[in-house]
């Protein structure tokens, strides 16, 4: 995934996914452990994020995604450049510090709809969003998060489905993320996970049948399965249903503008 290379981890191996997955997790369940400005319960994503009972598959995404490591780097680099002689490494804790200190809310926010953040490989910029719910942590406060939203509704690039152009659930905790000592991520004063519900998802289904249609088509695997007590049409079934679903995604995302269109015809008779 392309948040690897922010973390620069060359080779990453499953500690290095679980730890992420702990942390949004961690973030999605911070109200219930927390206190802050706006607690999200967890009935309220289905409440928020449902709109049709099939269409309920959340893109999640978690912002900042970046390694002290990283920051050094990339920070030396630049301090080099305009410094002669070059600094001492020492200064790296310094501004380290500084950088995750100035990460603004908006710029964690702007982050979340950025393909590198996403848990999912697919292209947000190929789809419309349903719905979003923002879950911040630490150094956060309403005031900020109005703004940085409100400029996410003026991008051009962030499209949402007709029937709900400003479908944004926001929650905030005061607790500030906490890190694995030695881990992969830097500390930060604040972050946000974002779960949305978005057309472009599909993507991910559609990449899905395709590998299965090519393991299919040589019965790859179908033996075991069958001799387990499965019946071979099963496997048609599930991708008979999986296409569906595709199709679902994608009238979800015409179905408005299909729908006012045939209202205008009617109007002009």
């Amino acid at each position: 995934m392309c948040w690897l290379r922010n973390l620069d981890i060359e080779r990453p191996s499953y500690k290095n996914l679980n730890r992420l997955i702990g942390q949004i997790v961690s973030s999605i369940t911070a109200s219930l452990r927390f206190d802050g400005a706006l607690n999200v319960d967890l009935t309220e994503f289905q409440t928020n994020l449902v709109p049709y009972p099939r269409i309920h598959f959340p893109l999640v995404t978690y912002a900042p995604i970046i390694s002290e490591g990283y920051l050094y780097k990339k920070i030396y680099i630049v301090l080099a450049f305009y410094t002669m002689p070059p600094p001492p490494l020492e200064i790296h804790h310094v501004a380290e510090k500084a950088y995750h200190e100035q990460m603004s809310v908006a710029e964690i926010t702007n982050a979340c709809f950025e393909p590198y953040n996403q848990m999912v490989k697919c292209d947000p910029r190929h789809g419309k969003y349903m719905a979003c719910c923002m879950l911040y942590r630490g150094d956060v406060v309403p005031k900020d998060v109005n703004v940085a939203i409100a400029s996410i509704k003026t991008k051009t690039s962030i499209q949402f489905v007709d029937w709900c152009p400003t479908g944004f659930k926001v929650g905030i905790n005061y607790q500030p993320p906490t890190i694995v000592p030695g881990g992969d991520l830097a500390q930060v004063q604040r972050a946000v996970c974002m779960l949305s519900n978005t057309t472009a998802i599909a993507e991910a289904w559609a990449r899905l049948d395709h590998k299965f249609d090519l393991m299919y088509a040589k019965r790859a695997f179908v033996h075991w399965y069958v001799g387990e007590g499965m019946e071979e049409g099963e496997f048609s079934e599930a991708r008979e249903d999986l296409a569906a679903l595709e199709r679902d995604y994608e009238e979800v995302g015409v179905e408005t503008t299909e729908e006012t269109l045939g209202d205008e015809e009617e109007d002009e008779y």
